[in-house]
């Protein structure tokens, strides 16, 4: 599938595009993990095509080096990929995405609805989706640091799905229990927790994938998407 270009105020950046059978469909924003957009996050964004949707996986990085596709087989990469997230200007990140959500929608192909899914920093980036932007609807998959940004839930208008690992290296139980107290009121939110899971468990090939709740949350999001954006 081709690579686009979408433009913003201070440059522009690539995004993988694959496209469905049949057209015009609904968009699906795919937000990368902290690996750039590796075959990891290529073949995520070919399978919401191959469901019928138009998917557009946006490179976040470009701003400190474009085209970053690394895997998580290594130390060197995980230490590489740190460097590059700690680098990351989150602001920027969510202007790129908004700027990639109207790319998306006014694309011939797509029906005018779209919606989010982000992984790892995607998850966080979601949310602020969740929050900041026009997207139909969102899906976190265990989003880190969301805890220290939950004084934007009030913003929440549009429906928002999110994966939580009970497990999480990089959110403690008690990060946990902040964003269940303070995100469960809304109904908008619909929130589910993957018990003895890790982060990144639905990373098939992963060190901590989990074949069962992989398939439960991926099944959950394609039944919201199918809700939310059909």
């Amino acid at each position: 599938m081709p690579e686009i270009q979408i433009t913003v105020p201070d440059g522009s950046f690539s995004g993988y595009l694959a496209l469905p059978k049949s057209t015009p469909a609904p968009g699906i924003l795919v937000i990368q993990e902290i690996f750039g957009v590796n075959k990891v996050m290529r073949d995520l964004t070919d399978g919401f095509a191959a469901r019928g949707y138009v998917a557009l996986c946006p490179d976040l990085f470009w701003r400190q080096e474009p085209g970053v596709q690394i895997t998580d087989k290594t130390d060197a990469e995980w230490q590489r990929a740190f460097k590059l997230m700690q680098g990351f200007n989150q602001t920027k990140g969510v202007e790129d995405l908004i700027a990639s959500l109207d790319s998306l929608r006014n694309r011939q192909e797509c029906s005018g609805k779209a919606g989010t899914v982000g992984y790892c920093l995607g998850g966080k980036l979601a949310y602020f989706m969740a929050t900041r932007s026009s997207a139909d609807c969102s899906v976190s998959y265990y989003g880190v640091g969301i805890e220290t940004v939950l004084d934007e839930a009030g913003a929440i208008t549009r429906p928002l799905l999110m994966h939580i690992a009970e497990k999480d290296r990089f959110v403690s139980p008690e990060a946990q229990k902040q964003i269940l107290a303070a995100l469960g009121k809304n109904p908008r939110i619909e929130m589910h927790v993957y018990p003895g899971c890790d982060h990144a468990f639905a990373r098939e090939g992963g060190a901590h994938w989990n074949a069962e709740a992989a398939r439960a949350a991926n099944q959950r999001t394609e039944a919201f998407f199918k809700k939310y954006l059909r």
